[in-house]
């Protein structure tokens, strides 16, 4: 396995291609936009293509890592799409988080066209992409897992087959269901502590280390503090990541449900193009 397309270049996408590139492998992008990707282009070993057909014809394996649950079925089911395009034997690897029940669409339809595909996503935001070291869960038929794991340890480091089609994607969705409650708790505890007038630098490196410590409190807190809202990952995507979970039909998920309505009310204002640790806003909104 040597020539891969990937399809959708965007924060994370970047990095992920570096990664590859850094492995050894001959790789071809498509995205929507060209324009955004001049730099990218000219300071890196990659063949553009021009179209999703394209950038799939000919590859031992194509990955895409796109927006949302629409992009995700327009790139391989439209017209021109991946799964008419990509030749019988190819792996198809969507890393993209969608809607477990999209995975399973492609994968059924794949297989009737003699096509290897995965549901891969992924958690670690840019700084696991850019250091190679993101967590990827991944469903799909075992063997073909197998054959793609040189792949997935160029771009990650924590790699687990979680199961058949759709499993990487559920997996990913109680990724995101703990991440909401995390990020959640510790927007609250620097709200907290920033109204009772404390140093809260003094404050993170108290709690940071001890039981309340985790990711969200050690990477993000700290862009709270200085008010840095640049985008690891988006918190229009985590919207929709939540909203595909509530809707697996799985019951109530209070949590869940109410972080998703304190985001809805940032991206609402025009903020979904911030980053996560933007949820403090919403708390020091309601203290203004």
């Amino acid at each position: 396995m040597k020539s891969i397309g990937f399809i959708g270049v965007g924060v994370m996408g970047r990095s992920m291609v570096k990664n590859l590139l850094k492995a050894g492998y001959e790789v071809a992008v498509y995205s929507r936009t060209k324009s955004k990707l001049e730099d990218f282009l000219k300071e890196n070993n990659v063949t553009w293509c021009d179209s999703v057909a394209q950038c799939a014809s000919g590859r031992d394996a194509v990955i895409t890592m796109v927006g949302y649950p629409k992009d995700v079925e327009q790139v391989y089911f439209g017209q021109e799409g991946i799964l008419a395009a990509a030749q019988p034997g190819t792996y198809l690897i969507d890393m993209t988080t969608t809607d477990p029940k999209l995975s399973v669409r492609i994968y059924e339809e794949g297989t009737t066209s003699g096509l290897h595909t995965l549901d891969a996503p992924v958690s670690g935001g840019d700084t696991g992409a850019k250091n190679g070291t993101l967590s990827i869960m991944v469903g799909g038929q075992e063997d073909d897992f197998k054959a793609c794991l040189p792949l997935f340890e160029a771009m990650g480091k924590q790699i687990v087959y979680e199961g058949p089609a759709g499993a990487g994607q559920h997996t990913k969705m109680a990724n995101q269901i703990a991440i909401a409650g995390t990020i959640a708790g510790v927007s609250e505890a620097l709200a907290y502590a920033e109204r009772a007038g404390l140093d809260t630098q003094k404050m993170l490196d108290s709690i940071s280390k001890g039981a309340a410590g985790s990711w969200q409190m050690e990477n993000l807190m700290p862009k709270m503090m200085r008010e840095d809202y640049a985008p690891g990952f988006f918190l229009k995507h985590f919207i929709k990541d939540m909203k595909i979970a509530q809707g697996q039909g799985f019951g109530s998920l209070p949590v869940l449900e109410r972080v998703c309505t304190m985001y809805g009310d940032l991206e609402a204002e025009g903020l979904g193009d911030l980053g996560t640790q933007a949820l403090i806003r919403y708390y020091r909104g309601n203290n203004e």
